[in-house]
């Protein structure tokens, strides 16, 4: 455990640095996939790892380790984790899940407050057009979501430019990308570290939307012409929601948009399940060293409090008389 109980925190540091830098050089379907695997499994192992090094410390308490009924000299020696480090780590654990609920319980009014604001836009079709001056165009998730254009954004575009902008924005519903955004969040609210996860996920998800209004229109450069378009007329709204044709880096999106499609590279994704299963792993082999140090901490209890009855009562005392439910019964039984 000592080792391996640290190999997630170290994948998890990996993974916010070169994960994010990998991303957008990427298909960005698969690499939308991959982001969201990283953010689930490293903020996982971060959770996990914290856990294993917090519970090293708590099982060191006296109070503890007798109401457990183990040995705290056994446990300091099969398992020197310092009370420091292991109050530190139960310090970030206590801080990543208020975190996380804080986060949990902020995503869960958004996703409520855009299912009720579908139920009231006008219309009962898929496409909501709005009467505003402001040039406004986006994806609102709901059960079914709803796409939003304002009829300012229609006047901005020419008619090929107002299907790939429909396209881009449908393809975030059929997509679920809020989903997306709402798991790279709570993976930052666990851990500031994947932070950056989030920001390149963003990029990621309008970078898929795009790429399948280029399929569905058959013109990427129509596309780019679009998206360029929708950004020029939107630049001075700030308050613009994240699932949007406008959102992310959008001269990055539109050299993209008129270069080929990008190819499909299979190194990248099987270097980073090689890490996530390591993580996995490690994560493993510690919980099983943590029940493995428990379990001879408390053979160790048992076995001193056996010693300590005989001394005491001499062969009156049965050998297996103390704590008999922590001993290893060895070779066949015997008749008496």
């Amino acid at each position: 455990m000592l080792i391996s109980v640290y190999v997630p925190l170290l994948i998890t540091m990996v993974v916010a640095v070169l994960a994010p830098r990998a991303a957008p050089r990427l298909a960005p379907r698969p690499a939308a996939w991959s982001l969201a695997s990283a953010a689930l499994v490293a903020s996982l192992g971060w959770l996990g790892s914290l856990a294993l090094l917090a519970f090293a410390g708590l099982v060191q308490i006296p109070e503890v380790a007798e109401e457990g009924q183990w040995s705290v000299a056994a446990v300091r020696a099969s398992d020197p984790v310092y009370l420091t480090v292991a109050g530190a780590a139960a310090l970030a654990l206590l801080t990543s899940v208020t975190g996380l609920v804080v986060a949990g319980t902020r995503q869960l009014r958004h996703l409520r407050w855009a299912r009720r604001e579908c139920r009231l836009l006008p219309g009962d079709t898929e496409l909501a057009v709005l009467d505003m001056e402001v040039p406004e165009a986006f994806a609102l998730p709901g059960a079914p979501g709803r796409i939003v254009v304002s009829s300012a954004m229609l006047r901005c575009l020419g008619d090929r430019e107002r299907e790939a902008l429909l396209a881009h924005e449908r393809a975030h519903l059929r997509g679920r990308h809020h989903l997306f955004q709402t798991l790279w969040r709570l993976a930052a609210a666990v851990n500031p570290l994947l932070r950056p996860l989030s920001k390149a996920g963003g990029f990621v998800l309008e970078r898929w939307a795009d790429e399948e209004a280029a399929v569905r229109v058959g013109d990427r450069t129509v596309v780019a012409h679009a998206v360029g378009r929708a950004a020029l007329a939107t630049s001075a709204n700030r308050s613009r929601p994240a699932l949007a044709a406008t959102g992310g880096a959008v001269p990055q999106r539109v050299r993209a948009l008129l270069a080929p499609p990008p190819p499909r590279r299979a190194l990248p994704f099987v270097a980073g399940a090689a890490l996530l299963v390591v993580c996995c792993a490690s994560l493993a082999d510690a919980a099983t060293d943590s029940e493995q140090m428990i379990e001879t901490a408390q053979r160790a209890a048992c076995a001193t409090a056996q010693a300590a009855a005989v001394s005491t009562q001499g062969a009156s005392v049965s050998p297996h008389g103390v704590c008999c439910e922590h001993e290893e019964l060895e070779g066949p039984v015997q008749d008496r």
